[in-house]
C-alpha cells in the first residue's frame, strides 16, 4: 500500500500514521518530524529549513522533494509506505506522480475550532519527540515525557498565531489537492472527528476496514 496520510495541521497525522504503522506494518514518512529532527542537529539541512518551520511556512519544493527521495529509497522492497507531510502543494504532488504509484489518500476531516485548541495545548518531548496534550493527553508528571523523561515544551509553530498562518496556507495551497486526486481517481478514505477528545482507535478501525474493502490490507 502507497498512502498520503492528508489533513490540516493538528488533524492527528502523526497520531494516525503511527497507529496505522503497528496495524499493518508499513513505513512512516512523516517530513515535518524529519525536518525538527534536522533542526535539533543544527545539520545543513536544519539551518535551511529551520525559518520556514518555525514560521509554519512551507519548505521549498527541491529540499522537500530531496529528502523524500532519500527516505523512500531506505524503505525496503516490496513495503508499504504512509507519506505523512507530503505533497503539500499541486506541484508537489505532480512530482512524487514520477516517484511513486498512490493507492490511497487517508483523508482526516477536523474542524479548526479543534485543531486550534488541540495545537495550542500540545507539548512535544525535547530528546523523543512524543506527544503530549496538557488537556486530555497529559504525562505522568507534569512538563516530563513517560518514555523517556525529556523535558516537555512547546513547538513554536503551536503558537495561536502561528497556527492560523498554517491552517491559511494549508486552505490556499493543500486543499486543492483533494480536487486533484479526486480528478485522477484515488480512492479518497474520509475519517471525521467532530469532539475535541475523540479518542484515535475507532477512527483507526474504520479506516482498516475501508483498507480491506479496497484490498490493501495485509
Amino acid at each position: 500500500m502507497k498512502a498520503i496520510i492528508f489533513g490540516a495541521p493538528g488533524a492527528g497525522k502523526g497520531t494516525y500514521s503511527t497507529r496505522l504503522k503497528a496495524k499493518l506494518g508499513v513505513e512512516v514518512i512523516a517530513m515535518g518530524d524529519i525536518f525538527r529532527a534536522q533542526v535539533k542537529e543544527n545539520s545543513e539541512l536544519g539551518k535551511k529549513v529551520k525559518s520556514y518551520v518555525e514560521k509554519g511556512a512551507l519548505v521549498p519544493d527541491e529540499i522537500v522533494v530531496e529528502v523524500l527521495k532519500q527516505h523512500l529509497a531506505k524503505v525496503p522492497s516490496g513495503a508499504g509506505v504512509i507519506l505523512d507531510g507530503f505533497p503539500r502543494t499541486l506541484e508537489q504532488a505532480k512530482t512524487l506522480e514520477t516517484i511513486l504509484k498512490l493507492d490511497v489518500i487517508l483523508l482526516l476531516d477536523v474542524p479548526d475550532w479543534i485543531i486550534i485548541e488541540r495545537l495550542s495545548s500540545r507539548r512535544t518531548c525535547k530528546n523523543c519527540n512524543a506527544v503530549y496534550n496538557i488537556r486530555f493527553l497529559k504525562p505522568k508528571i507534569e512538563n516530563i515525557c513517560d518514555k523517556c523523561s525529556g523535558e516537555l515544551y512547546q513547538r513554536p509553530d503551536d503558537s495561536p498565531d502561528v497556527i492560523k498562518n498554517r491552517l491559511k496556507i494549508h486552505q490556499d495551497q493543500t486543499s486543492p489537492l483533494l480536487v486533484y486526486y479526486q480528478e485522477k481517481n484515488v480512492p479518497i478514505i474520509i475519517s471525521k472527528t467532530t469532539a475535541i477528545d475523540t479518542p484515535p482507535e475507532p477512527l483507526v478501525e474504520q479506516m482498516f476496514e475501508e483498507l480491506q474493502k479496497l484490498k490493501l490490507t495485509p
